[in-house]
């Protein structure tokens, strides 16, 4: 076995589960599930059939990832965060083929405590602050936070917040990476240092 798994844990039969990935205790992966290299699974997270996490993200306890939830690589979940897949559930009305597909691209962080609506994408770096329910797309490095989510500021790559205005054009250059930031048409341009 290339990864690590509490006894506790249950795999089931089909899941591909990457080299090197820790699940804990209590964790259920589901038979469809397709886990990358050196994911880490806290305790009591649920993944599900149609479920895709690249490699190195960290989904914290008390987590569920539901069927059409996508994450690429580096996403890190805080506790206890909530993904969707029905954006109308009844529990008398069957709706499993109306999921919805919800993408979490690279790098992006889902702080402890917020809910993710189905259907939407989170961009590159994003940061969404604990507690904020999300319920449409958040652009890359966008910091967005509150009920529902509002963005009120930009992060860094490195999860520093940059000194830049929500729009206009500008450009930065973060501390602690030396990394460059262009702001240009409501969207930030990473520009990472050459020779890191």
């Amino acid at each position: 076995m290339s990864f690590m798994k509490h006894d506790t844990a249950i795999i089931d039969d089909g899941a591909v589960i990457g080299e090197g990935s820790r699940i804990w205790h209590w964790a259920h992966v589901c038979s469809g599930a397709c886990i990358g290299n050196g994911v880490s699974l806290g305790q009591n997270v649920f993944v599900g059939n149609k479920v895709t996490i690249g490699d190195y993200c960290k989904i914290q306890n008390n987590v569920s990832v539901y069927d059409n939830v996508h994450l690429g690589e580096g996403v890190f979940c805080g506790p206890s965060m909530v993904f969707t897949n029905v954006y109308n559930p009844r529990s008398l009305v069957e709706r499993k083929n109306e999921y919805r597909d919800t993408i979490v691209k690279k790098g992006a962080t889902l702080g402890a405590n917020c809910t993710i609506v189905c259907g939407i994408t989170i961009g590159e770096y994003a940061f969404v602050g604990a507690g904020t329910v999300v319920n449409k797309d958040v652009k890359p490095f966008a910091l967005v936070v509150g009920v529902p989510a509002k963005q009120i500021g930009w992060m860094s790559a490195f999860g520093q917040r940059l000194d830049l205005p929500l729009n206009g054009d500008a450009e930065i250059t973060c501390e602690k990476t030396g990394d460059r930031y262009q702001l240009a048409d409501g969207y930030l341009n990473y520009l990472p240092k050459a020779n890191k």
